[in-house]
């Protein structure tokens, strides 16, 4: 990642070794281990995005019961950072409909989903009508270009092959 990366309007070409090297799959030691070697700032451009995705796919639901859950703290942070405070109270609120501080373990927020049964709805129509005032992308860019130390990148990361042989 160079300063030709950062000059673009793409926070995800700027993330990308962290989308690759990140897990969020194996459980907080795992994430917090393949997250190392990224700056905070890193994390949060890349937590913000998985919860953009996830919020705009299914829902605040889909992004607490999948893995992507993991990541609502580094999001949070995240907004709070890249001067998003309206989202970041979002996100607040939803945690807190999860008993405040809902587990990065996969298994006990789906246990707590279940249990609290929380409606998101409303969070989630909030999400949605903020995203027509603010531009979470550019404030995204904004940051990164703020601080571009923070996300230049040297080295190689490992992609995994594709499976299907029409996708490139």
């Amino acid at each position: 990642i160079d300063a030709s990366t950062i000059a673009s309007d793409d926070p995800m070409a700027v993330i990308d070794p962290v989308w690759w090297r990140g897990n969020i799959y194996d459980g907080p030691e795992a994430y917090e281990g393949s997250l190392g070697s990224f700056t905070k700032a890193q994390r949060f451009v890349w937590a913000i995005l998985w919860y953009d995705a996830e919020v705009n796919n299914g829902g605040h639901d889909q992004f607490y019961g999948n893995s992507t859950g993991i990541v609502w703290r580094d999001a949070l942070s995240g907004f709070e950072a890249i001067g998003a405070p309206e989202a970041a109270a979002i996100l607040r609120e939803s945690a807190d409909r999860l008993g405040g501080s809902p587990s990065l373990d996969r298994e006990e927020r789906e246990q707590k989903l279940e249990e609290l049964a929380p409606d998101f709805s409303d969070l989630d129509d909030r999400y949605y009508a903020l995203e027509k005032t603010v531009d979470v992308h550019a404030k995204m860019m904004a940051y990164i270009r703020s601080r571009p130390g923070d996300f230049m990148f040297s080295g190689s990361v490992e992609k995994p092959a594709p499976t299907d042989p029409t996708l490139h």
